[in-house]
């Protein structure tokens, strides 16, 4: 008999009759999205270090090199840094000056790994023994954040010039397959968050760039990125394009995006039964927000919603069983720095011990 081509690749135990089981560990888990407002890396690696999942902590305030965006530039041809301004910007005629030093560099995957120069942060973090762990995880800016926020010497996104934009997707796949070859070297269960914050623009009648070509995009940057591996956003897409993208898992920020998110009940089920992990987005970092919440609070929040969700058909031990938990938001702009930040990251530590706790999760 001939076998059926599955619409996904199939992992441990799976098959169309039964779940995957995932590549990622949850059971409510913690980890956190990457960018901390610390100007010292010291202890911002020991926030991210107690957490069940930590990862290297992209610090701006510690300086230039330490944004995401310009980490995510080194190498690209055509780049200009303007460190004293704090900006990127893209000049084409030095795109087709450089491109050839990366053409020769293209097989050699080291090459693509962000240097000391970029992150002293994550070579930091390299150095650690992080075998304790559940797992590890890295980051890097996804291509089409990348290219929406980059403009040309015509204030052009790059994204709309289709000979860069391609070359700009199968670079940031290489650059993110290297990172989570070096992560792996430290830990097995090493993973990456592709941050997409312009990721939500893409659906507005205005953006230019459609759901369409961001498919196809998405579709072949991922095809050259070992497993396991997905999306992190803070804002508020087309939820089922997302969960309909062959990730490991999505991470959200669900204490803003609750009510559109639990609109998408059919993409949620199909997405965990696919193996797909959820990374609930919970405990707000901002000043303002945080001081009018409580632990309890925002547990009754998330279980108020898996209890709509078990009630709409999507299994509870389930759900549970591929979920983490992390902050609602990075937040660089509090007046008290990081202060704010550590205590939500106490909160989630609190949060997820009750929360496993309550049921039952090693």
């Amino acid at each position: 008999m001939a076998r059926l081509a599955l619409p996904y690749p199939i992992a441990a135990g799976c098959t169309r009759l039964s779940p995957c089981l995932p590549l990622i560990p949850g059971n409510l888990l913690t980890t956190a999205m990457a960018i901390l407002p610390h100007d010292r890396a010291e202890p911002a690696l020991e926030l991210a270090l107690s957490l069940d999942i930590p990862f290297w902590p992209q610090l701006p305030h510690l300086n230039y090199y330490e944004d995401m965006y310009v980490q995510a530039a080194e190498h690209f041809p055509g780049i200009l840094l303007f460190p004293e301004t704090g900006s990127i910007r893209f000049d084409t005629n030095k795109f087709y000056e450089e491109l050839p030093e990366l053409l020769e560099h293209w097989d050699d995957l080291g090459y693509f790994d962000i240097s000391p120069t970029y992150s002293a942060v994550y070579h930091r973090f390299l150095e650690m023994d992080l075998s304790g762990y559940a797992a590890i995880r890295g980051q890097l800016e996804g291509p089409v954040s990348f290219g929406l926020k980059i403009l040309d010497e015509n204030d052009r996104p790059l994204i709309f010039n289709d000979e860069v934009r391609s070359l700009l997707i199968d670079f940031m796949a290489r650059r993110v397959q290297a990172q989570l070859q070096r992560l792996k070297a430290r830990h097995p269960g090493a993973f990456m968050f592709i941050d997409e914050p312009g990721m939500q623009f893409i659906f507005s009648s205005i953006s230019g760039y459609t759901d369409l070509r961001a498919k196809e995009d998405l579709d072949r940057f991922f095809a050259q990125i070992e497993r396991p591996r997905g999306i992190h956003l803070c804002g508020n897409p087309d939820w089922e394009f997302l969960l309909n993208r062959d990730l490991d898992i999505l991470s959200m920020d669900i204490y803003t995006n609750r009510e559109v998110f639990q609109a998408y009940i059919p993409a949620i089920k199909r997405f965990l039964d696919k193996g797909g992990v959820l990374s609930w987005g919970l405990v707000p970092t901002g000043c303002d927000v945080f001081g009018g919440e409580t632990t309890e609070g925002l547990m009754a929040f998330l279980e108020d919603l898996w209890a709509f969700l078990a009630r709409a058909g999507i299994d509870r031990d389930q759900l549970l069983a591929q979920s983490l938990i992390t902050p609602a938001t990075c937040c660089l702009i509090n007046p008290d720095r990081e202060k704010t930040v550590t205590l939500a990251y106490a909160w989630l530590r609190d949060i997820s011990r009750q929360l496993r706790e309550k049921y039952r999760l090693t």
